[in-house]
């Protein structure tokens, strides 16, 4: 039984190097949450006043979070199913498998939501492209929603997902991962430098950069701070527990983590300095972009505000608003390889398939569930995000942080280190009891 499980260890696929796995978990972490869901929170709640708070919460929340979810991950060598099993000994260890469980199905359930929307990235992206080549009625057709269009890029999405994964975690995920990402940073920084010239561009970087504090009076704002922070690194769905199974003995987590959640803070920041300067310009140009007070939602902005503000910019418009959704649609890939390899994982490891028959197994299941989504849209759509993102995401996580502090027992890792390193043992003490009640809040606040 020890020689079945070592070879178990052995064959595991890994992550080639750190800088590859940073690049791949960074990628997971910045998603769509990223580009439209902070700089709407920002912009909100009162500019940089709300960027100081977000920064003290990743600190304090995010990172310990992300460190446990890596930890979990690293220790157990296995999909969530396995590995929480695993570490929550004794009798949680059924609670253990459970998670792990809902892990897998909700991950199925958010790839197939967020599949769509990934799609109406492209499509809009196309859009845009047919406009600069005078392909109107193309255009029409790929900007207007309907049926067969949601439909037919909802499964390339899929499919091009399902390629990725299919290659494996080096050749795959990894590679993947270290061609978008620094594509993702040229698209982001050279759209920053062209939406920076334009008229109203100067307006939106005070508003981003110049702090009103009287939104500290707020508590909404340091409740909105902690959720952002903790939903960003995608934190909940067991993408960094895989991620971290397939991290090298040895693997520094403090600091992997570190450097993950400073690359897409970074990413974020920059996000900010594009999308509120992209409004001050749109509202220069007569669009409107509030709605009592407020930005008008996300959907709503990027996907009717924005567009508008492309076409009234003509050509260049067009070749911008390419630019834009292709910038979207990468950062919609490198989130949905991530959060795929855990039912794909859960499939090669509790069921004994090949990589490939896991994988298109599980993109059947999702395009199966995606297509509900789609024709029965406003009961269904709306509903599966909440699920997600209001119940399933916090709950996981104040359940990382119990595992990590409470119900991992032989072996803990933190604990070992935490009896060497005072500084460890501040970590441990902060993961145990400060974080799951911070976490508990901001489910309250979500979900209630």
């Amino acid at each position: 039984m020890a020689r079945k499980f070592l070879a178990k260890i052995i064959m595991r696929e890994s992550f080639h190097s750190r800088l590859g796995f940073i690049l791949a978990a960074a990628g997971s972490a910045i998603g769509l949450g990223n580009i439209w869901g902070f700089p709407t929170q920002v912009a909100n709640h009162g500019g940089a006043a709300f960027l100081i708070v977000y920064l003290a919460v990743v600190l304090i929340l995010a990172v310990p979070a992300l460190y446990a979810e890596l930890l979990i991950g690293h220790a157990g060598q296995a999909n969530p199913v396995g590995a929480l099993k695993k570490l929550c000994q004794g009798r949680s260890s059924p609670w253990g498998a459970g998670l792990g469980r809902l892990n897998v199905v909700g991950a199925l359930l958010m790839l197939s939501f967020y599949h769509i929307v990934a799609g109406w990235m492209v499509a809009h992206g196309l859009a845009a492209l047919c406009s600069a080549f005078g392909l109107n009625a193309a255009a029409d057709w790929l900007s207007e929603g309907s049926l067969l269009r949601d439909l037919t890029f909802t499964g390339l999405f899929i499919v091009a997902t399902g390629v990725v994964i299919t290659r494996g975690v080096e050749r795959g995920i990894e590679q993947t991962s270290r061609r978008l990402m620094p594509l993702l940073l040229i698209l982001l920084l050279g759209l920053i430098g062209y939406i920076a010239t334009l008229p109203g561009a100067m307006a939106g970087f005070k508003h981003y950069l110049i702090p009103d504090f009287s939104h500290w009076q707020q508590s909404e704002l340091f409740v909105s701070a902690m959720g952002q922070a903790f939903f960003s690194l995608s934190i909940g769905l067991g993408g960094m527990m895989i991620y971290g199974s397939y991290l090298r003995p040895g693997a520094n987590l403090g600091r992997l983590s570190l450097s993950v959640a400073a690359l897409d803070t970074v990413v974020a920041l920059l996000a900010g300095l594009l999308i509120i300067p992209a409004l001050y310009v749109a509202m220069a140009q007569g669009l409107s972009v509030a709605e009592q007070g407020q930005l008008v939602a996300e959907g709503q902005l990027i996907f009717g505000v924005l567009p508008q503000l492309f076409a009234q910019m003509g050509d260049s418009g067009q070749w911008l608003g390419f630019a834009f959704f292709a910038l979207l649609s990468i950062a919609a890939l490198t989130s949905t390889i991530a959060t795929a390899e855990v039912p794909v994982a859960y499939l090669l490891e509790q069921h004994g398939l090949k990589r490939h028959q896991a994988t298109w197994r599980v993109m059947a299941a999702i395009a199966l569930l995606a297509v509900l989504l789609i024709v029965f849209f406003d009961p269904l759509f709306g509903a599966a995000v909440s699920l997600i993102t209001e119940f399933q995401l916090p709950l996981s996580g104040v359940f990382y942080f119990l595992v990590v502090g409470w119900f991992w027992q032989r072996g803990n890792r933190l604990r070992e280190l935490a009896q060497k390193d005072w500084r460890m043992r501040i970590l441990r003490c902060h993961m145990r009891y400060l974080c799951p009640l911070l976490m508990l809040w901001v489910f309250v606040h979500v979900a209630l």
